[in-house]
């Protein structure tokens, strides 16, 4: 079993920063594929980014593309999501995502644990 805790979010301008973290416990995270996904007020839960277990490929929205890095420090059992350029739509709850796979996946059924979620909220 694995246990995810984001943390990070906040309040912050639009053109604002944030680094989003994900820490795990109960299990090491080295093996598994990691993702970022996010629900806004009234939509559905979209994919933000995802990593493989090395580190190696990532893969992002095109909403967030050139804005947004996903990485991880396997030796700490950590994933973050770099948010920079913040803009408004941004604006979400952000959750982070373990597969035991550890090929990257943007379908949130792909995966097998999930956090609780940081709000993000960029005010204009």
């Amino acid at each position: 079993q694995v246990q995810l805790v984001e943390s990070g979010g906040g309040l912050v301008q639009a053109g604002g920063s944030l680094r989003l973290s994900c820490a795990a416990s109960g299990r090491a995270l080295r093996t598994y594929a990691m993702g970022w996904f996010r629900q806004a007020p009234g939509k559905e839960r979209e994919f933000v980014a995802a990593i493989t277990w090395s580190g190696t490929s990532t893969n992002y929205a095109d909403s967030v593309k050139g804005r947004f890095a996903i990485s991880r420090d396997n030796a700490k059992d950590t994933a973050f999501l770099q948010m920079n350029s913040l803009k408004p739509e941004d604006t979400a709850v952000y959750y982070c995502a373990a597969r035991r796979s550890g090929s990257m996946d943007f379908r949130e059924e792909w995966y097998d644990y999930w956090g609780q979620g940081t709000q993000v909220t960029v005010s204009s």
